[in-house]
């Protein structure tokens, strides 16, 4: 059965996880992706953990076999004369480029879009960069913590937990959350790209900014200032009672806007003498006493667990739910009734890998994973040789001399 992106052909000269998030959603969708990586080095992310069996090693890093599953992977030193001929030549076979080198880099190697338009006028090219590619900022270098501050979340993180934690300095997000965020923004850009592609004939350069992709995130937040002159803060956010709560084996997140849903917490909770208290008799009160609040719904929350306070609150109508850890997450009904984690195996393991799979289903055109990660250019022969025409002794030299 063919996928919805079946005869589609993309070219990844990305790393670690914005540009390789974007080429893989891409490949699970059926496109082809070739992955170029540096000879003898391969992609900073292969340098990343967690790795399987706990060994570091660039062939087990458990971030670059989830982040590249589907794809076919070479080597290849661009910076070589003969090594950019050679990108030139797949690029003459490619419908899009997805590239996150700094902005000048790719036009400096001789391979800017103008160039490469003029060898394949159909060709998008999605370039990825933390802050776009023109600007005062385009040619700064920066890591997700840079760039997931540029974009305000940072300012605004931990929210919802009382103000105890006002004071606190911004917090950056776990597991480079705004990379993945820029490289889903990055996909829905090359779509529409060679969605016109399609239909006119005609490729495009796509410019990316992560910077922007994350603060496309806070549209309320950047509106209030935008047009009010009303600055959100974590102190803002925290105007109010519920947010994050510990119980017996976890926290829940208690969110409670309406009077019924107050009414149906009060229930839940047995329908304290406290609840009669003037300070809480309305929504306002209630939030403007939200620390003393909390403490007295805590009491009860933490004598009961998060499955107990979350499916009693369902019945009720009252907005709770419980915050999953990463084992409940894998072992969750839900996510084994969908099949979302697959097995996939891989030469570097001994066992198949449980890693999980797409979160989208289609009727007619199904994503899927089709093969592991590649390891270090696993697939130079079958691109180079059987594709570009290269002999295997050809294939040699260039190995040899630090092309391939």
């Amino acid at each position: 059965m063919q996928q919805a992106l079946t005869g589609v052909r993309v070219l990844e000269f990305c790393e670690f996880v914005a540009g390789p998030y974007c080429t893989k959603l891409l490949a699970d969708l059926g496109a082809e992706v070739i992955k170029v990586e540096k000879p003898g080095v391969g992609d900073e992310a292969r340098r990343r953990g967690p790795f399987l069996g706990h060994m570091p090693h660039p062939e087990r890093s458990g971030l670059f076999l989830y982040l590249n599953v589907n794809k076919l992977g070479i080597t290849l030193n661009v910076e070589d004369p003969a090594g950019k001929r050679i990108f030139i030549e797949l690029v003459k076979q490619t419908d899009v480029l997805v590239e996150d080198t700094r902005p000048g880099t790719m036009k400096a190697l001789g391979l800017g879009y103008e160039f490469l338009k003029a060898i394949n006028p159909r060709l998008v090219m999605t370039s990825i960069s933390p802050f776009g590619q023109d600007g005062p900022y385009s040619r700064f270098k920066a890591y997700h913590l840079n760039v997931f501050h540029s974009g305000g979340e940072g300012y605004l993180t931990p929210a919802w937990m009382g103000t105890q934690y006002l004071h606190r300095p911004p917090l950056n997000q776990g597991k480079y959350v705004g990379e993945y965020e820029s490289g889903v923004s990055a996909a829905v850009a090359t779509l529409a790209a060679l969605y016109y592609q399609r239909i006119s004939g005609a490729g495009q350069h796509v410019d990316v900014s992560k910077q922007q992709a994350l603060i496309a995130l806070n549209p309320r937040e950047l509106a209030c200032y935008a047009n009010e002159g009303w600055m959100a803060s974590r102190a803002t956010r925290t105007l109010r009672f519920g947010g994050i709560l510990p119980c017996k084996d976890g926290y829940i997140e208690l969110d409670l806007y309406e009077e019924h849903e107050w009414q149906a917490l009060i229930t839940l909770l047995g329908n304290p003498e406290w609840a009669k208290d003037e300070r809480f008799k309305d929504r306002m009160s209630r939030a403007q006493h939200g620390d003393e609040l909390n403490q007295l719904i805590g009491e009860w929350t933490r004598n009961h667990t998060k499955q107990e306070i979350y499916h009693r609150a369902q019945k009720l109508g009252c907005p709770i739910a419980p915050y999953y850890n990463v084992k409940e997450v894998v072992h969750s009904n839900q996510m084994r009734a969908r099949g979302f984690f697959i097995h996939i195996e891989h030469p570097e393991s001994a066992h198949a890998v449980k890693c999980p799979s797409t979160p989208f289903r289609f009727s007619q055109t199904p994503a899927r994973v089709n093969r592991p990660a590649p390891l270090l250019g696993q697939h130079n022969v079958e691109i180079y040789c059987h594709r570009l025409g290269f002999s295997k002794q050809e294939l040699v030299q260039l190995r040899a001399a630090g092309i391939v």
